[in-house]
């Protein structure tokens, strides 16, 4: 039953990617909690550090992808931190709307901001549009790719306690 709960925890915090929420965080706090809730359930200070460091290793993959893009598509650095700034604020705003407020709220806010700070720059409307869809291509990049990150964090966990808990490896 315990597994149970860690399985949907993990699956949460998954479905919680997407929309610019800390899902990568919550993982790692099922895993913590389920380790000292049962010491003997299979994760040990190994699978902690693992997802620890995947965790923080999906938030700063989001960072670079994002700027990255901006970067590709001929953005400046300020337009890089316009594009993260703006997909917090978007999604932050677009929260009253149901399941998907925040996730579109995100990748306009990604889009807008990176905008903005383009346009403070240049002037030029087509080379700030050109940068902010450079931006909104880094935002959609990111959470595929940190939603990857938390598919690794499940399939890391779900074998160290159905695998290596189960007479195996303790502490994988």
């Amino acid at each position: 039953m315990e597994q149970v709960v860690l399985v949907v925890a993990l699956i949460v915090g998954l479905l919680m990617v997407p929309f610019g929420l800390p899902g990568l965080w919550v993982m790692l706090g099922a895993v913590t909690l389920y380790s000292y809730a049962l010491p003997s359930g299979g994760i040990g200070t190994g699978t902690i550090i693992v997802v620890a460091a995947l965790a923080f290793l999906g938030e700063v993959l989001e960072f670079l992808l994002t700027g990255r893009f901006v970067k590709r598509y001929g953005g400046s650095r300020r337009s890089g931190w316009g594009a993260i700034l703006g997909s917090i604020v978007g999604a932050i705003i677009g929260v009253p709307v149901p399941v998907i407020g925040s996730l579109i709220g995100a990748f306009a806010g990604a889009f807008v901001g990176a905008w903005l700070a383009e346009m403070t720059l240049r002037r030029e409307v087509h080379a700030a549009t050109r940068v902010a869809t450079g931006a909104l291509l880094g935002r959609m990049a990111a959470v595929a790719t940190k939603a990857g990150v938390g598919c690794a964090v499940i399939v890391w966990v779900v074998f160290a306690v159905f695998v290596g808990g189960a007479g195996g490896v303790r502490g994988v």
